[in-house]
């Protein structure tokens, strides 16, 4: 009987050694539900609702100017820029581009100035659903909302809404708001070397400037537009008809 007894306690001990374990994870679990819920309505509301405003422009010191605009009212000649300049396999792959990831990484380990492999469709993630900087856990936020974006948006709101959120100058974002700041008119009126202007400022938009540019982002503009044009007749930029 007193060895039952005993043995009864040890079987509680363990019980409750093990509930604050269970706890946590519950905890976790519920965490990690509610994380996935959240997102998938940020992500169906944008589907349709103009991004308001980011975690980006919040914490620009410089201010804030934007005017969202359909990608329907802006030059086609953008978006392929933005092809030409940002991501070349835009309409073929499906959020990641494995080979540029790789060459990234290794040019990278060489030393130098850093080159980004991210495709339009994780740069739209970061920008519009979280924050500028590296770190693992933010990478991996960014390619949990790079599969939704590509899953509920497709290729040609993903298009639409980078072309408005992406900073295109100081205190500046989208290209409409970026073609008015350097050209005095429109985006739909963008001429294809305006837009490879634009597009060659997307990477740095805080030391480049598409009036007058000089060095890297001259020559990066000049081999944008003369690109923008293989972008159309190789049907590049198919995947937003």
């Amino acid at each position: 009987m007193a060895a039952s007894i005993s043995g009864g306690k040890a079987r509680s001990r363990r019980k409750t050694k093990r509930g604050p374990v269970a706890r946590v994870l519950r905890w976790i679990g519920l965490a990690i539900l509610a994380f996935v819920g959240v997102s998938l309505l940020q992500v169906l509301v944008y589907k349709f609702v103009p991004v308001p405003v980011t975690l980006t422009m919040l914490f620009d010191s410089n201010g804030i100017t934007k005017d969202w605009t359909s990608l329907s009212r802006i030059d086609p000649d953008m978006a392929r820029a933005a092809i030409a300049g940002e991501d070349a396999k835009f309409c073929q792959h499906h959020g990641f581009d494995a080979k540029a990831i790789r060459e990234a990484m290794e040019y990278n380990d060489r030393g130098g100035r850093i080159r980004g492999g991210s495709t339009i469709s994780q740069q739209t993630a970061k920008n519009v659903f979280l924050w500028q900087g590296g770190g693992f856990f933010r990478k991996g936020l960014e390619a949990w909302y790079t599969v939704l974006i590509e899953a509920i948006w497709g290729k040609r709101r993903i298009m639409e809404v980078y072309l408005n959120v992406a900073e295109t100058g100081i205190g500046t974002y989208g290209v409409q708001a970026g073609a008015i700041r350097y050209f005095n008119h429109d985006a739909d009126k963008l001429s294809p070397t305006e837009a490879a202007r634009i597009a060659a400022v997307l990477p740095l938009p805080k030391k480049r400037a598409a009036i007058a540019p000089s060095g890297f982002t001259r020559r990066h503009g000049n081999r944008i537009a003369r690109n923008i044009g293989a972008v159309r007749a190789q049907g590049l930029d198919s995947c937003l008809d």
